[in-house]
């Protein structure tokens, strides 16, 4: 180093301030511990300098230019080395943002949580972004001091950790709760009810590191395109069973409307023939399957055919009206559940009935 760049040191030991690379920080620590007496000490406007010694915070000055004189502030006496004739102050020096910093990124996986409506496990991500203000600088520099955070990106490494834990806790306990099908979380039906239990979860944590979480933003849980493949269609099967009156009435209209389609597609002949003796099968099959799901029934008489069930109470009827079916047809198309065709099929045949 030469004789010039050791005097501009020398001078820039006389004045103390943020570097300029660190002026979105929320805290940066200068980096000398030796003050020299009658140093000039600028704080902007929005933020404060701490005065730490022994992690023990022995003063705080606000914004302004300030001439580090124990004469004219007092609390810098206790910060006076003796066997430096009073010339020097021992104290580490941390400069606090006091504004609102925006735009700190988070995000990681969240875990398996169960969806209410299908019983799946599924594996969920989060990410998005806040806000924090420091309300206490003093509690935060403590703090900071005592885990040996003391450097910005421990600090906000630590706090995203934070973030990420209580929104992993709150939305499992939110599906268990409020039983929220996993498909609306994603969608971001339910955003704004998550970053406030997020917010609110975090206010026990941070509070006593005098923090405030102020806003989230681009906030969003995210699955896999497979699993949510998986997720739209079970959905949709119970939406189907739903409307059938149960799964088994659902099962049995899946093999006769199978059956029928097939029967229409065949025409004359014996590809007609065929596709008739299909449709036979499905209404078959479908008797079958009914038979068997029956309480009480047992295999029995000779291989390969089915036995009639004794008489029983008719299964009672369905009382909606075809104005009703109609509309909740139209909830499940809307709902993403029923395509545009299938939509307008049933919806042909209810209109036979009005």
């Amino acid at each position: 180093m030469g004789f010039f760049g050791t005097i501009k040191n020398e001078s820039q030991r006389n004045f103390i301030a943020r570097a300029d690379e660190a002026k979105g920080e929320i805290v940066y620590k200068y980096p000398e511990k030796n003050i020299r007496m009658l140093t000039q000490l600028t704080v902007d406007a929005d933020e404060v300098a701490l005065f730490v010694k022994d992690g023990k915070v022995e003063g705080k000055l606000g914004p302004g230019r300030h001439q580090l004189d124990s004469k004219n502030i007092p609390f810098l006496g206790r910060l006076i080395e003796g066997f430096t004739g009073g010339n020097l102050f021992i104290t580490e020096v941390f400069f606090v943002s006091t504004r609102e910093i925006t735009g700190l990124k988070f995000g990681g996986p969240i875990g398996d949580v169960r969806d209410p409506e299908t019983g799946l496990g599924i594996g969920t991500m989060v990410y998005g972004d806040f806000s924090i203000r420091v309300t206490e600088p003093e509690q935060l520099v403590v703090g900071l001091v005592g885990m040996g955070r003391t450097s910005n990106a421990d600090f906000v490494g630590w706090f995203k950790n934070q973030v990420l834990k209580v929104t992993r806790d709150r939305i499992a306990e939110l599906l268990v709760k409020k039983r929220w099908p996993l498909l609306d979380v994603t969608s971001g039906a339910y955003t704004e009810e998550i970053e406030t239990e997020v917010i609110a979860g975090l206010k026990p944590h941070v509070d006593s590191y005098g923090l405030t979480v102020v806003r989230m933003g681009n906030f969003h849980i995210s699955i896999k395109e497979e699993d949510e493949a998986t997720l739209k269609k079970l959905s949709k099967d119970v939406a189907y069973s739903r409307l059938a009156g149960g799964f088994q009435q659902y099962a049995q209209g899946q093999a006769m409307l199978g059956a029928s389609e097939g029967m229409a597609k065949g025409g004359g002949g014996s590809d007609g023939a065929l596709q008739g003796m299909g449709m036979g099968m499905g209404f078959g099959m479908a008797q079958a399957f009914a038979n068997n799901q029956q309480p009480g029934q047992h295999g029995g008489g000779q291989a390969g055919q089915f036995q009639q069930p004794p008489p029983q109470a008719a299964a009672p009827a369905d009382t909606r009206t075809p104005a009703q079916r109609l509309k909740e047809i139209k909830e499940l198309k809307d709902a993403g559940v029923l395509s545009d065709e299938e939509y307008t099929a049933k919806r042909a045949e209810l209109m036979k009935l009005l």
